[in-house]
């Protein structure tokens, strides 16, 4: 990520969902830079495509993308936007940074894979908490329950910025409308994994990754 700099890197957003990334690419994503479009490969969708500084470290250090694209980060002539690109970088499923849209993009791929018979794919999608302040993924999250879509998984980073806290945490938002929810340390690696790949059957299931961002 020190190969990155500019003035609108975003670097706290980008910092805060570091921990989250690497435990999804390196422990738990089915997705392949040698495949990168392979129909059976799992699908992540980073929503909170506003600090996408350590996406994009994590893709080249899985090689969908050269090293030497990271120093290039929001130039005239990068592929390494201040928002992904999904026609430009290998490896990115949406175009993603405007707040609020990620979720319901991750519910119609998840419907779309039901509907093709392709049982296997899990969708991801990383949202900031402040994100959870826009209507649309409240609308999502109950479709979601009610479409018992139990391939869907979404980590919510939440380094505290939401405008509006929620009794209980923001677990409770997902847990009563009928998802499986839990809360760890966004930047403990073996509590990321055992979350994210605890069983949760006919049910999407929440990661709520608490973090204090790193400066």
């Amino acid at each position: 990520m020190s190969r990155m700099t500019g003035d609108e890197k975003h670097g706290p957003a980008a910092t805060s969902t570091l921990d989250v990334l690497w435990v999804l690419y390196d422990r738990v994503l089915r997705v392949s830079p040698e495949r990168p479009d392979d129909p059976e490969r799992d699908r992540f969708l980073l929503s909170k495509g506003h600090g996408p500084m350590a996406y994009y470290a994590v893709l080249a250090a899985k090689g969908f993308v050269p090293l030497e694209w990271l120093s290039g980060f929001g130039g005239y002539d990068s592929p390494l936007g201040h928002h992904p690109d999904r026609t430009l970088v290998p490896g990115v499923e949406i175009g993603s940074g405007s707040l609020g849209h990620g979720l319901g993009l991750g519910v119609g791929t998840a419907l779309g894979l039901r509907a093709q018979g392709l049982t296997g794919p899990a969708v991801w999608v990383l949202v900031g908490d402040a994100e959870l302040d826009e209507g649309s993924n409240h609308e999502a999250v109950r479709y979601a329950a009610a479409a018992a879509l139990d391939r869907l998984h979404v980590v919510v980073v939440d380094n505290a910025s939401a405008t509006y806290r929620r009794p209980g945490g923001l677990a409770s938002l997902f847990a009563a409308e009928g998802w499986s929810a839990t809360t760890v340390d966004g930047r403990d690696h073996s509590a990321l994994h055992d979350a994210f790949t605890a069983p949760h059957p006919g049910r999407p299931q929440a990661v709520i990754a608490r973090v204090e961002p790193k400066n």
